[in-house]
């Protein structure tokens, strides 16, 4: 829906500007109608301009807070006591797949073992359709699940690619975990997500990423992909087949993110205290061999990591077809697979390493 900056629908009385937007100007404004209800032409909304003035890419949309002339009605009590999004206005409450109310708590209660299934964990949410493509291509019937964390965008709806994803019958289940809402299961932590989406949904891989969104601040420390790390470590602590999925980028103008970037660097390299597969694709030429270099490097010990990383080469012949047909468009940081094929191939590498792990 077209809102004006006042958050009206467009009309000759919409003539007072919001914020730092001009008088008069039109923005696409985001509603999410189970928090704030169904909003329809004529009606007066709040929103929030926050990040849309500042151009930013994560949190730059104008978003919908609240229709105060026509509230949305009283949730049902139902079963469900998870609240994400805790101490916001908008806080969500949900029914967690491991919380006492659901039926599947006692699966879950005492659940602690993967049974060896593989993880593939990637930076952006961008990797997810490159990862399913390389393993899908490889493992047809595999029954694949998407562990969304909450380094991005809270609400799993946000994402088209995973509504693309499951219509298209690539995704078997979405798993929002953390403070992250809106899958087909929801969990309190990301070990709780691989649990189940391993013994609820019945995966044989799971996918785990961020949701659309990243933030980076230019520092070493300072960016959410640093949980990649953590949930590498997650996958090992419950014994399933952790694998790397290197953020890299052959046009990035930022140095510090072509090659392998400083995100996979530093979580994979640094972070991630179990050894795990890091997947580069067996291309020839001289930016792949810095890649290859670069993930070398950061499969050495590491601090309190005295055991290696896996560097595992794996064939990409056959790659770039798999990845022209995915079902949803793939696009990372605003460029599309003719735009920056490394950091696609890369992701699809790491997907085609998880389906033969599956052999």
């Amino acid at each position: 829906m077209e809102l004006d900056a006042r958050g009206a629908a467009p009309g000759p009385e919409a003539a007072e500007g919001a914020g730092g937007l001009p008088a008069g100007a039109q923005v696409r404004a985001l509603a999410h109608p189970g928090l704030v209800g169904e909003p329809a032409v004529g009606d007066r909304v709040l929103l929030n301009t926050a990040a849309l003035e500042r151009g930013l890419g994560t949190g730059g949309y104008a978003l919908v807070v609240a229709l105060p002339e026509r509230l949305p009605a009283e949730a049902p009590r139902g079963p469900g006591h998870l609240v994400k999004a805790r101490y916001t206005p908008l806080q969500a409450m949900v029914l967690g797949a491991d919380e006492q109310e659901s039926p599947h708590h006692g699966l879950l209660r005492e659940a602690d073992d993967l049974g060896g299934m593989p993880v593939v964990v990637a930076d952006l949410h961008s990797a997810v359709p490159a990862v399913l493509a390389g393993l899908l291509e490889r493992r047809p019937g595999a029954r694949v699940a998407y562990v969304m964390t909450d380094g991005g965008a809270l609400p799993a709806a946000f994402s088209r690619a995973v509504a693309g994803l499951r219509e298209a019958g690539w995704l078997a289940a979405c798993v929002t975990a953390g403070q992250a809402f809106g899958g087909d299961l929801e969990a309190v932590s990301v070990h709780s997500g691989l649990l189940a989406a391993r013994l609820v949904a019945g995966a044989d891989v799971a996918v785990v990423a961020q949701g659309p969104g990243n933030l980076g601040t230019g520092t070493r420390w300072g960016f959410s992909g640093v949980a990649v790390g953590e949930a590498l470590n997650a996958a090992s602590v419950l014994r399933g087949r952790a694998v790397a999925a290197l953020r890299v980028s052959q046009a990035d103008a930022r140095g510090r993110h072509r090659g392998v970037s400083h995100h996979s660097a530093t979580s994979v390299g640094r972070v991630a205290l179990a050894p795990v597969d890091v997947v580069v694709p067996d291309e020839a030429g001289a930016f792949w061999d810095g890649v290859r270099a670069q993930a070398a490097a950061l499969c050495a010990p590491s601090g309190p990591r005295v055991q290696p990383h896996r560097l595992v080469a794996v064939r990409g012949a056959g790659l770039d077809e798999a990845l022209a047909g995915c079902p949803v468009r793939l696009s990372t940081m605003g460029r599309d697979l003719a735009g920056d094929r490394a950091a696609f191939l890369a992701a699809a590498a790491a997907g085609r390493h998880a389906a033969e792990l599956l052999d």
